[in-house]
C-alpha cells in the first residue's frame, strides 16, 4: 500500500478526512500507482499511522477518508542520535536514507576538520531524502536533520552513553560491551573521509565519549555510520 505524509494542519479528525496537497504525492498517487476514488492509501504524520480510503481526486489535491488511526509500532525502543563528517553528495544521501531505514531519531551533519565538502543549501535535500526514505520503510516517526553543528556545538549531556568511531583505535572493547539496556539515549559519532583528528580524539574523550574500534579494516564513513547503528538498533530489540 503507498504510504504518503500528511501534514498535521491538513488532518481534520473531527470530519475523518485528510488533505493531500504536496504536488508530488498527487503526482505520485495519479500517474504513478493510478490509484482512484476508493482506492486505499496509508498515511503518516510524524506521530500516528492512518489507513485511508480515497474520497475525492483531482490535479491539485486528493481528499481521503480516516478509516483507521493506529499509534506508531514500528520505532525503536531506544533514541539514537548519529553526528556524521558531511560526505560528498551521494555518500551523505546513502547514509540519510539507510539512518532514516534503521529509525534513528536526529542526524547530526559535523563539520570536523577534515570535511573536504562545501557546505551550501544541502539540509533542504536531505530532508527530503530522508522523508522520501519514511515512505518507504513503513516508518512513521520522522528522522529529523539537524542544522550544521561542529563537535564543540553538541550538548553531550543530554545523552546517557557516546560512543565514537576511530580508525587508529587500539580499543578492543565491543559495542555489546559498551551498551546496556538502560541507555535510552544514545549518540553515536563519526568523522567524514577523512576520519578524525587527534585532537578532535581528545576533545571527545574530554567529554566522556567512549572510543570503539570497528575491526582491522578501514570502512567507509557511511558504511561504518551504517554497521554501528545497525548493531545498537539490533541489541535493544
Amino acid at each position: 500500500m503507498l504510504t504518503v505524509i500528511a501534514e498535521k494542519e491538513n488532518i481534520d479528525e473531527n470530519n475523518g478526512k485528510i488533505l493531500i496537497k504536496e504536488k508530488s504525492d498527487c503526482n505520485h498517487i495519479q500517474n504513478v500507482y493510478r490509484l482512484n476514488v476508493g482506492d486505499k492509501l496509508r498515511i503518516v504524520d510524524g506521530e500516528y499511522e492512518y489507513f485511508t480510503q480515497i474520497i475525492e481526486i483531482s490535479k491539485k489535491e486528493v481528499v481521503v477518508k480516516i478509516l483507521e488511526k493506529n499509534e506508531d509500532s514500528y520505532s525503536l525502543n531506544i533514541n539514537i542520535d548519529v553526528a556524521i563528517g558531511i560526505l560528498k553528495n551521494d555518500k551523505m544521501n546513502l547514509a540519510i536514507q539507510k539512518l532514516t531505514e534503521i529509525g534513528v531519531k536526529s542526524i547530526i551533519p559535523l563539520k570536523t576538520e577534515r570535511v573536504v565538502v562545501r557546505i551550501n543549501e544541502k539540509k533542504e535535500k536531505w530532508d527530503t531524502v530522508a522523508r522520501e526514505t519514511l515512505k518507504q520503510c513503513r516508518g512513521v516517526k520522522f528522522t529529523e536533520i539537524l542544522p550544521v553543528k561542529k563537535l564543540t556545538e553538541i550538548d553531550y549531556k543530554k545523552y546517557d552513553k557516546i560512543i565514537f568511531a576511530y580508525e587508529n583505535s587500539n580499543e578492543s572493547k565491543s559495542l555489546s560491551e559498551i551498551i546496556k539496556q538502560e541507555d535510552k539515549n544514545i549518540l553515536y559519532i563519526i568523522g567524514p573521509e577523512g576520519g578524525i583528528t587527534q585532537e578532535e580524539v581528545d576533545f571527545l574523550k574530554n567529554n566522556k565519549s567512549i572510543e570503539i574500534s570497528l575491526g582491522k579494516r578501514i570502512l567507509r564513513a557511511e558504511t561504518a555510520a551504517i554497521v554501528v547503528c545497525g548493531i545498537i538498533a539490533n541489541f535493544y530489540m
